[in-house]
C-alpha cells in the first residue's frame, strides 16, 4: 500500500469513524463526503451502506459484513501505520448501535489517534419521511431511542415494558422481526391500543416503505407486508394527525431569546 499512495509516507492520519446518514447519499454530511473522497482505505459496514457512497472514490474498500472485529481492525491499524487516510464508514450516526466502542477501545490499547464524524440517523430520517415532528407540547417532550431484545439482551430495566410506562415517543431500533413481542411490551406498559405506530423500512431509500396504524392492528401489517428488517418502529401519541397543539417559540407573546 505505501507504494500505492508514496505520499503519505511518514504522516499519521487519524483513523475516522463516519456516520453514512440513513441512506440518501445527499444525506451525508459535507465534512463526511470530504473524508470519504480523500480516504485511502474505506471499510464499510455491508449492504447497509448505499454503493452510491462509495462510487467514484479512489480508496481501497472494504465490505465489513464478513469480517469480524479482529479482520477489520487489521485493516484499520496496518492502514494507519502504513500512512493512509483510513475511514470506518458505518450506517447512520455511529453513536447509536453502532459497535464502534470496541473497535475505538482497541484503537487507545494500540495508541492510534481517531475521531468520530456523526451522520444522520435513521430514526431522524424516518420521522421525515413520515412529516412528524418526534417532540409535541404539552403531549410529550421526550424521545427514546432503544431495540427489542433479542439475540442481543436487553438490561431488564430497559425493557420496552418499563420505557412505555413514560408514554413519549419511542424510536425502536433493531426489532420490527418480533413485532408481535414489541406491541405485546407497549401495551403492557401502558401504551393505549389506539396509540398510534408507523413502520418505516429503508428510510429515505429509493425503495422506502411506510406502514401506518396502532398498537392494535400494526403487527398483523407488519405480518402480511414483506418488511422482514432494516425498519425503524416508531410510536408515541406525538404521531396522531388530532393533535393541533402549537409551539410557543413563535408566539407573539414568547420573548424571542431561543428563537
Amino acid at each position: 500500500m505505501e507504494a500505492t499512495h508514496p505520499q503519505c509516507k511518514g504522516t499519521r492520519y487519524p483513523v475516522v469513524f463516519l456516520g453514512a446518514g440513513p441512506g440518501d447519499p445527499e444525506l451525508i454530511t459535507l465534512k463526511g463526503r470530504r473524508l470519504l473522497d480523500t480516504a485511502d482505505i474505506v471499510v464499510y459496514a455491508g449492504s447497509l451502506v448505499n454503493p452510491a457512497l462509495l462510487s467514484g472514490i479512489a480508496a481501497v474498500c472494504h465490505d465489513s459484513a464478513a469480517l469480524d472485529l479482529k479482520k477489520i481492525m487489521q485493516l484499520l491499524v496496518e492502514g494507519h501505520t502504513a500512512g493512509l487516510r483510513v475511514v470506518r464508514l458505518h450506517t447512520g450516526d455511529p453513536a447509536i448501535y453502532g459497535a464502534i466502542r470496541e473497535q475505538m477501545q482497541w484503537l487507545d490499547r494500540v495508541q492510534i489517534p481517531y475521531e468520530v464524524v456523526p451522520g444522520v440517523s435513521s430514526a431522524f430520517a424516518a420521522a421525515a419521511a413520515l412529516k412528524k415532528e418526534l417532540t409535541v407540547p404539552e403531549v410529550t417532550q421526550t424521545v427514546i431511542l432503544t431495540r427489542q431484545a433479542g439475540r442481543t439482551p436487553v438490561p431488564e430495566r430497559e425493557s420496552l415494558h418499563r420505557l412505555a410506562q413514560a408514554q413519549a415517543t419511542m424510536c425502536i431500533f433493531l426489532s420490527v422481526s418480533m413485532m408481535g413481542a414489541v406491541v405485546e411490551e407497549l401495551i403492557a406498559g401502558g401504551y393505549p391500543v389506539q396509540t398510534p405506530v408507523a413502520v418505516v423500512e429503508r428510510a429515505s431509500w429509493p425503495d422506502q416503505q411506510i406502514l401506518h396504524g396502532t398498537l392494535e392492528n400494526i403487527a398483523d401489517q407488519v405480518q402480511t407486508s414483506n418488511i422482514k428488517k432494516t425498519a425503524m418502529i416508531v410510536v408515541g401519541p406525538a404521531l396522531a394527525d388530532e393533535i393541533t397543539t402549537a409551539s410557543k417559540l413563535y408566539a407573539h407573546t414568547f420573548s424571542h431569546e431561543y428563537r
